[in-house]
């Protein structure tokens, strides 16, 4: 019992430290003081943001420095490197020292490896102590570090509204606090749990469900009141209650011990006939990778033909060709990195995340200067909040395969390109009108999209390319995100400073910052980001038709495997 406690204050914990550490969200917030401060040009503070970026394809350093040391001391020096990266440019925004480009350049890429830190160390956690549920953990997790500028925004208007500077000093500091909390936990963190017994697996799915109950609340609760929160003692009552709402999952985990011990001890009292049929994990889906491939070395492939997707009398034959070459039969075959990056089907996946998710994190990256061109510059922060509380939804969201699986089976490609759709609809209202309302309708579209695909890429990664090999194979996939961050960023900055001059704010006697205003700023580049959000569905759709074969076959043989036991 006290290692099963301990376990799910290890979720908790790992929940807290996803929801302070996403920091790069508010980037928008203080990008535009940063950018007067240092007097540069728009590509030169797309750089800064490509820098924050490119820390998540230094991702493996995490990884090879938990092979040395203990967890809490990676989770530390992730806080150390915050600290230093955040902490100096706040120095600098706040003009208490001077420092060149090259080193605030530095400072944002030391910013960016720690938020990398962090994640790493909270899905280790996720695996170590959730073998059974681990895409469940790992959504739920994940999604809570989509809430990271709300909350940061709630701190920031508690503390002095009008200083948009305070998120760079909340960057640095509120990392490492919650690194502290988090330390006596993972100091006690009982050991790996063995395989759970399909009563635990009843109480884990209870638990479960109503932790992801409370995550809607919660991100309901930060997305429809933040709005209030511009007022200092309104933001004070509202940030208690967030933090209030982030403890109470504590408790959920004793209810259900408490429940458990009442049907036992109580049975006409609590007593559910029903009950026992309600889980979200099933412990014989652990060994249904090894399974499917054992069954694939016997010979039992199920013919992609029989999915009608090669017609040799029709004129689809080329398409159904194409379609079949070097496909994947079945789920779960472990890819070495070479192998890997010979898979057409992983270079539909890579271009399906580098035009849909990481188009949306550029989008968000440029979330200032978008509100300070169309006039709006006091609802910068409102809309970061927007973004993130979406964003937020949208990774909970990536969770709906593992909550439908025995109602509605759709293959989780097939969710990835579902949750694409958004993107494009968004850059359409974007492009279409430079209203408030297209704006936060625009922001709100794409945060939603983006969030799925960063929740969803661990569980997808995992399932097409094997289990084992997830961890390089996702840090390979993810290399897209600051190559993605240089090209949009960098094609948002060039229309942007091709039609700058309408504004120009004075620094000091050296340097000026010039601004553009109006929506030719950033018009050309929605359409270009729509054009290439496009691709990106076009690619994710090609990819489902790809891999469904092999999803059908890895259902179908779970389906047997439950009938038959």
């Amino acid at each position: 019992m006290v290692g099963e406690s301990r376990k799910w204050m290890i979720l908790v914990v790992t929940t807290w430290i996803q929801a302070f550490t996403g920091t790069n969200f508010d980037f928008s917030s203080y990008s535009s003081d940063l950018k007067t401060v240092l007097g540069t040009s728009q590509v030169q503070l797309n750089y800064l943001s490509v820098a924050s970026d490119m820390g998540k394809a230094l991702g493996w350093c995490s990884g090879v420095s938990l092979m040395y040391l203990p967890l809490w001391v990676v989770m530390f020096m992730a806080a150390l490197m915050g600290l230093f990266g955040y902490g100096l440019q706040w120095f600098v925004i706040e003009r208490m020292i001077t420092l060149p480009y090259v080193l605030v350049f530095f400072l944002c890429l030391l910013a960016g490896c720690s938020i990398c830190w962090f994640n790493t160390v909270c899905y280790v956690l996720c695996i170590r102590h959730f073998q059974a549920n681990r895409a469940l953990a790992l959504s739920l997790t994940i999604s809570f570090n989509g809430v990271s500028a709300a909350l940061y925004s709630l701190i920031a208007n508690a503390i002095n509204p009008s200083d948009d500077n305070l998120y760079l000093f909340l960057n640095a500091l509120v990392p490492l606090f919650i690194s502290g909390v988090a330390l006596v936990p993972l100091l006690r963190q009982p050991p790996p749990i063995q395989p759970l017994s399909s009563e635990a697996t009843h109480r884990d799915s209870m638990v479960f469900l109503c932790l992801y109950i409370l995550a809607v609340v919660t991100g309901l609760y930060l997305l429809l009141l933040n709005s209030l929160s511009s007022n200092i003692s309104n933001a004070r009552i509202l940030l208690v209650g967030a933090i209030f709402l982030l403890i109470l999952p504590l408790c959920l985990p004793g209810i259900a011990y408490a429940r458990q011990w009442a049907c036992r001890n109580m049975p006409f009292s609590f007593q559910n006939e029903n009950s026992s049929d309600f889980n979200l994990v099933n412990p014989d889906d652990l060994e249904l990778h090894k399974e499917l491939i054992g069954e694939n070395e016997n010979g039992n492939v199920v013919n992609a033909t029989s999915y009608g997707l090669i017609d040799k009398e029709g004129c689809l034959w080329c398409f159904g060709k194409v379609m079949e070459k070097d496909r994947l039969t079945v789920l779960g075959e472990e890819h070495s990195a070479r192998l890997l990056v010979r898979r057409w089907d992983f270079w539909l996946y890579y271009a399906a995340y580098f035009c849909g998710g990481t188009i949306g994190l550029v989008y968000s990256n440029n979330l200032g200067q978008i509100s300070e061109s169309l006039g709006y510059s006091s609802m910068t922060s409102s809309l970061v909040t927007l973004y993130s509380s979406c964003s937020f939804f949208g990774r909970l969201l990536a969770a709906a395969p593992d909550f439908l699986r025995d109602k509605i089976y759709f293959a989780r490609t097939g969710w990835l390109a579902v949750a694409l759709v958004p993107t494009p609809i968004g850059f359409l209202l974007l492009t279409l009108s430079g209203s408030e309302a297209m704006l936060r309708a625009g922001t709100g579209l794409i945060g939603i999209s983006s969030g799925f695909v960063f929740s969803a890429a661990v569980s997808v990664t995992s399932e097409l390319f094997g289990p084992n090999s997830a961890g390089v194979n996702h840090n390979i996939l993810i290399t897209n995100i600051p190559i993605g961050s240089l090209l949009y960023g960098l094609l948002a900055a060039l229309v942007y400073d091709a039609n700058e001059g309408s504004s120009v704010i004075q620094v000091n006697l050296l340097k000026e910052a010039t601004l553009c205003m109006g929506r030719s700023c950033y018009r050309q580049t929605f359409i270009w980001w729509g054009c290439i959000s496009v691709v990106g569905l076009a690619s994710s759709i090609l990819l489902f038709l790809r891999t469904r074969a092999a999803y059908n076959r890895f259902e179908r043989n779970r389906c047997q495997t439950e009938s038959s036991s």
